[in-house]
């Protein structure tokens, strides 16, 4: 398969500005790059998704490939994820979940359909412009819910870069997909009004992706996705 205009775009421009997701962690501790995150696309070059209707707006992959291992985490506990080097851009900072069926395997399941609930998203500071708390942060807390259903997920990151969004196509993702084994005694599966599909969650035309944060400077910022899942 051929490279995407925003990798090719990222390589001839340089990697400073831009950053990948390659490691989660809980407790104290860290973990290698792409341990229990799936590898991205973007691995080599930091490059970004800028089509919603890609297969790589899931997990930044062309091909399935599965992280080296699977992170056990008990629900309820927060665990963090790692960007590299920094986040960059000002943007929303989105975290989603997704169950792998019982039965199915994590490192060959894929994660298509509507199977995925947004538990976090990031509103900006407003004033004379819009500030995120996510850029300049190379680590990011995540909960995981405490009633959700013990088993495999893939926890999917995902940053949306806003700086040049005021034309169609320009905001740009940077995703990757964590690996989880949640273990605990929640029952709780969120409804479908909560879950959505990657590609088909997003609209190049939605508020919280085609919006100039610049001038004039929004007042409300609508986050792209459905509501946040809580307990």
């Amino acid at each position: 398969m051929l490279p995407s205009i925003s990798l090719l775009l990222a390589a001839a421009l340089g990697t400073s500005a831009h950053y990948t997701f390659p490691k989660v962690w809980a407790n104290s501790g860290t973990t290698a790059d792409w341990q229990y995150v799936r590898k991205a696309d973007n691995w080599q070059n930091n490059g970004f998704v800028d089509n919603v209707n890609s297969q790589q707006i899931r997990c930044f992959q062309s091909s399935h490939s599965p992280a080296q291992s699977t992170l056990s985490v008990a629900a309820g506990t927060t665990i963090t994820y790692g960007a590299a080097p920094s986040v960059y851009h000002p943007g929303p900072m989105q975290f989603y979940l997704a169950r792998v069926p019982d039965g199915q395997d994590i490192n060959s399941w894929t994660g298509e359909g509507a199977v995925w609930f947004k538990i976090y998203h990031e509103q900006p500071t407003f004033g004379s412009q819009l500030t995120w708390s996510s850029n300049g942060k190379s680590s990011f807390p995540v909960k995981i819910p405490s009633c959700i259903k013990s088993g495999s997920y893939l926890l999917r990151a995902e940053h949306i870069g806003l700086h040049v969004a005021q034309s169609s196509g320009a905001a740009q993702f940077y995703i990757s997909c964590a690996q989880l084994s949640i273990t605990g005694s929640g029952s709780t599966e969120p409804g479908a009004n909560y879950k959505v599909s990657f590609p088909g969650a997003y609209k190049a035309s939605d508020p919280g992706i085609l919006i100039n944060i610049n001038y004039p400077v929004p007042t409300s910022y609508k986050n792209p996705g459905p509501s946040v899942f809580t307990c």
